[in-house]
């Protein structure tokens, strides 16, 4: 069996080699081009629209660049996004050079409407959709007004940016719009079947697939070059999606702290870093964060641990707080989002600690820094011994009762206690109850 450093070291070397081949990346291309041939370069833009899509076409078109591609696709099949990601790849395609080609295989609804209103031309393949754009928050209602103002603006400027009407971009996001001859009248949004978006030349040309695309643009004895999505690029995209980045936080800081109160190091220490490690790398590849922000992190880390086992005043505590805060918004695109992801996983975790630690109790390291041994009668501790046998002798009050004094009781002599009233010296008292040293007197009358 190896020892709970063997495991920790083996684990650590474990992360350590695949952070070297993260970041990795892949191209595949077909063939070399030659003087004077198109070149076409395939890039799929699929699932979900966030940073991480981000970060993978702002390397795909500048691979594409190098590649001296004279034509970029983008093969697009997606339910929309991030606004904030769909804004930065709008920008990307608007600034190269290299005309761009969106041809919708599938569909391109809310931000990959948007992202295909921002390419010189526009394909769809039959039975795809376009549309359906309105921008909404991050609990599925519709957008502030101000939000709302500046997304129209954005699609009617993405629209007549190629020339293309743009009633029909503001119908997407707006329902107000009344378009009853294209299935959308007010109060419904309008998404364009592949048929409706060539007869309101939303659409350029209809295509079954990349060699009807290529003739539909004219183009003959082409290169195709294609851009695929490289391990490190998928772990990107997950890790910075932000339905994802709140539950790695939460997982790495509930499993570092059950780590703390389980013996050896285990399941939780595996799951706390892993969830962790993810997060920042994946941050880091896509292009978020840099090594400053691990740093930060790992540096916050060890001052907490020095905190905890070395005698202080909160200040290791404060600061190792504070650093790993601080790495976590270096490593974040937006410092609202994260504070909020944060919070988050701070009640997750404190919830989900009090409940395990409240029925499963505690275990580890952190059960050397509790005191939990008690000087209990069974382990031979005897302190101030209930003498239940006293009850209802009669003594006589050595001392005035003022409430408290001395009796005598079968010639022994005890401290006592009256009820609350005064008893005089050398009356006649009766014991009535008794609880470790404290005995309590009532006066005995004569009948």
């Amino acid at each position: 069996m190896f020892s709970r450093r063997q495991r920790l070291a083996v684990y650590l070397a474990f992360i350590l080699v695949a952070c070297i081949l993260l970041p990795v990346q892949s191209v595949l291309s077909n063939e070399e081009a030659d003087d004077g041939q198109p070149v076409i370069y395939y890039i799929p833009v699929e699932q979900t629209v966030e940073r991480g899509l981000e970060a993978f076409m702002s390397r795909s078109f500048e691979t594409a660049k190098e590649e001296g591609a004279t034509h970029i696709v983008l093969e697009m099949d997606t339910p929309g996004g991030a606004v904030d990601a769909a804004g930065n790849i709008a920008n990307l395609i608007r600034n190269t050079e290299i005309p761009v080609i969106t041809f919708v295989k599938n569909k391109a609804i809310s931000a990959g409407a948007y992202i295909a209103l921002n390419t010189d031309t526009i394909v769809m393949a039959p039975g795809s959709t376009m549309g359906a754009a309105a921008v909404i928050d991050g609990e599925g209602n519709a957008a502030d007004k101000k939000t709302q103002t500046y997304w129209l603006a954005e699609m009617r400027g993405s629209a007549e940016l190629n020339g293309r009407d743009p009633q029909y971009a503001l119908a997407m996001a707006d329902e107000r719009i009344d378009l009853p001859e294209l299935g959308a009248p007010a109060g419904e949004l309008l998404t364009l079947t592949h048929t409706q978006a060539l007869s309101v030349n939303y659409a350029d040309h209809i295509a079954s697939d990349r060699a009807e695309l290529i003739e539909a643009l004219g183009l003959e004895n082409v290169i195709e070059k294609e851009m695929e999505v490289s391990f490190s690029e998928k772990v990107a995209r997950f890790v910075t999606n932000p339905i994802v980045i709140p539950i790695l936080l939460s997982v790495g800081s509930l499993g570092l702290v059950l780590e703390l109160y389980s013996p050896g190091f285990g399941v939780p220490g595996i799951m706390g870093i892993s969830a962790l490690m993810l997060f920042f790398f994946g941050h880091m590849i896509a292009g978020f964060a840099g090594w400053e922000s691990l740093i930060l992190f790992v540096i916050g880390f060890l001052l907490i641990m020095v905190e905890i086992f070395v005698p202080g005043f909160g200040i290791f505590g404060l600061l190792g707080i504070g650093s790993i805060i601080g790495g976590m918004l270096l490593a974040s695109f937006s410092t609202a989002s994260m504070l909020i992801y944060i919070a988050i996983a701070i009640v997750i975790t404190a919830i989900s600690a009090i409940l395990l630690f409240r029925y499963f109790g505690f275990r580890g390291p952190m059960k050397k820094m509790i005191l939990s041994d008690s000087t209990s009668t069974e382990k031979g501790y005897i302190s101030n011994r209930t003498r239940d046998e006293l009850m209802g002798q009669v003594g006589e009050a050595l001392t005035p009762l003022r409430p408290s004094g001395s009796a005598v009781f079968d010639r022994e002599r005890l401290d006592v206690v009256t009820e609350g009233g005064y008893i005089e010296q050398g009356r006649q008292v009766e014991i009535i109850y008794t609880a470790g040293s404290r005995i309590v007197v009532r006066e005995k009358k004569e009948i």
